[in-house]
């Protein structure tokens, strides 16, 4: 098991970067956070002994995991269960991009920790939008946003569906003021915000009909 203990800072050419110890060579391992990607720069750190396991269930399958429990949810369905349709954005739940559902609920993986899964059902955008999916929101949520043409550069729309999925899930028919305090905290760099409002008004009237 390779262990992250992410903490974020600041080079002089202002790129921002995830430190996480040393690597068994005793060099620095970094994370590099640039232009939509996190690129592991030098070995990580080292393998520990005697750390608890954690049993943790996402979509629908339990999963032994072997980490700190204050391990964010992010990294360990990212580099621990490698479902990577969870993105990271920013790391202090300000972005939506790294959204999951917690028993249905949207929540920000990147500040939900792995000790916090005991008993809960964590559910990804793999599971959610998957072609064979018979979830009734999803499904209409993710044929709307397709429709629609929805996505731009992609980063954020995970996120932007699984707030929209549990938007829909609690109220079927949102009003545009319902639309706008629910999404609100999902940013969209490529300012997509007005095809998103679209599209769920589609996937709306789509599960009203």
């Amino acid at each position: 098991m390779v262990h992250y203990n992410y903490r974020i800072f600041t080079n002089p050419a202002s790129v921002p970067f995830l430190y996480s110890g040393e690597g068994p060579d005793g060099r620095p391992s970094l994370r590099i956070f640039a232009n939509h990607a996190l690129v592991s720069l030098a070995a990580p750190a080292q393998t520990r002994e005697g750390t608890i396991m954690f049993t943790v269930k996402i979509n629908g399958t339990e999963h032994q995991v072997d980490a700190d429990g204050d391990t964010p949810m992010l990294w360990v369905l990212r580099d621990e269960l490698g479902l990577t349709g969870t993105k990271f954005g920013c790391g202090i739940a300000s972005c939506g991009a790294c959204t999951v559902h917690v028993d249905g609920t949207p929540t920000r993986s990147c500040q939900f920790a792995l000790e916090d899964a005991a008993g809960v059902e964590i559910t990804t955008i793999e599971h959610l939008t998957a072609p064979d999916s018979t979830e009734r929101v999803a499904t209409a949520v993710r044929d709307a946003w397709r429709e629609l043409d929805v996505v731009q550069c992609g980063y954020c729309q995970s996120g932007q569906i699984m707030q929209a999925i549990g938007l829909l899930s609690e109220n079927a028919k949102p009003s545009d003021e319902d639309i706008t305090d629910y999404m609100d905290g999902n940013v969209c760099r490529c300012g997509t915000y007005g095809r998103i409002r679209a599209a769920i008004l589609k996937a709306s009237a789509t599960l009203e009909g």
